[in-house]
């Protein structure tokens, strides 16, 4: 492979990565307007209409383990393209699912081509730059990704007022037919060098191994996975809480979720500049600050018995910020010491984040009791959970990118 086959510009490369990441976003937050309004139309219960959501996200992660050595082997762009193409596929099968098993099979199937874009954009990250341009270049994609986490409630909230549920799951066929278009006229492969030996069991073992054993990468899956199980938490039943506790409209739900993309997509611009004085490690360290705030300040009102909506949106929006700050510096960092194994790491990575979420979605299909209760104190929890990775994990082995083995 020539240099200029991998050749992207920095703000190419940007939109590209935003646009694979973004389809996560697409795919659960176009959704969750809709969520009360199927489970009510097709009489499913609320720990089936929970697993829509969170059986995306096991299919997700466990894709990843299959879809990040795949990347090694034979490129991103072949991946990429099968991925997208079963996603909107599945997609188009969603919308007209006859019964809730039906819905929640086709979002299983998503979930496994979701995997192929999200895997291969982390990867690709590194193909193309060092760890710190990486996560520069990422709070870039990040904050494209940011456009779609706003945009996605809005238009979910819009077209579930106007023509039911099964509106916006054919907006995200559309939108994953889209990116399949733009990866197969833009964007060319970026993998340095394909390892013919990606998928043997043998070295598969040794270089997830490898991985695993890195303290690098343990204390940046470990703060993505934690700062992700508060922002699913948030995803996965913020609609039963906007909606079902305080009474707001489907459009309404939308607005709130899209003030909450702002507060993301504001901290990522923030990151950029925190990057250049404080490397990784201390810009998440200050992010924890706002992560903390807002889980506390959520539990705080659960306890109290408090409904301000005021209150509550100000702690999703503390929390959000929070996560604008340690997203891009950890999906950077975890696949930074891994020049020739990013599929791997980036799978692995995800994976991890994938089974809290998962984990997530399970109780509160068990856990929602029409109050505030649920959502605050598990987001108390993850809150503390990222701050105590974010100043001690990641402050003592986040930056240790030179002592990986590839």
């Amino acid at each position: 492979m020539s240099p200029r086959d991998r050749h992207l510009t920095p703000a190419l490369a940007a939109l590209a990565i935003a646009l694979l990441l973004g389809l996560q976003p697409v795919t659960t937050d176009l959704y969750l307007p809709a969520l009360p309004l199927l489970a009510a139309e097709l009489a499913a219960p609320m720990a089936a209409a929970q697993l829509t959501m969170s059986l995306v996200l096991l299919a997700f992660g466990i894709g990843q383990l299959v879809m990040g050595p795949l990347s090694d082997r034979f490129g991103r762009k072949p991946v990429l393209l099968g991925g997208l193409a079963l996603h909107a596929a599945a997609s188009l099968g969603a919308t007209s699912a006859p019964h809730i098993d039906a819905l929640i099979c086709f979002r299983a199937l998503q979930g496994l081509g979701l995997a192929a874009s999200v895997v291969c954009a982390r990867a690709m990250v590194r193909d193309l730059y060092e760890p710190r341009q990486g996560a520069h270049v990422m709070t870039w994609a990040l904050t494209g990704l940011g456009v779609l986490a706003l945009a996605s409630p809005l238009l979910g909230g819009w077209l579930t007022a106007v023509s039911g549920w099964r509106a916006p799951l054919g907006a995200v066929a559309a939108i994953a037919l889209l990116t399949l278009l733009f990866v197969a006229w833009r964007v060319p492969e970026t993998c340095p060098q394909r390892d013919p030996r990606a998928l043997h069991p043998g070295p598969l073992a040794r270089s997830s191994a490898q991985v695993l054993r890195h303290p690098a990468f343990r204390a940046w899956a470990a703060l993505v996975s934690a700062t992700y199980g508060g922002l699913f938490l948030l995803l996965a039943g913020s609609s039963f809480v906007y909606i079902g506790v305080l009474g707001l409209s489907p459009w309404g739900y939308g607005l709130a979720m899209a003030s909450a993309s702002l507060s993301y997509m504001t901290a990522t611009f923030f990151c950029r500049r925190l990057l250049a004085r404080r490397g990784l490690a201390g810009a998440v360290r200050l992010g924890a600050v706002f992560t903390l705030a807002g889980g506390l300040g959520m539990a705080g009102l659960a306890l109290s018995g408090s409904h301000s909506l005021a209150g509550v949106l100000l702690a999703h929006w503390l929390y959000n910020f929070g996560h604008g700050i340690h997203q891009p510096c950890g999906q950077a960092g975890a696949v930074g010491p891994f020049p020739r194994m990013a599929g791997v790491a980036s799978a692995l990575a995800g994976f991890m984040l994938a089974l809290v979420a998962f984990a997530v979605g399970l109780w509160l299909g068990q856990a929602l009791d029409g109050s505030l209760r649920p959502l605050g104190l598990g987001l108390a929890f993850f809150a503390l959970a990222t701050t105590t990775i974010a100043w001690t994990l990641v402050q003592r082995d986040g930056e240790r990118f030179e002592l990986a083995t590839t």
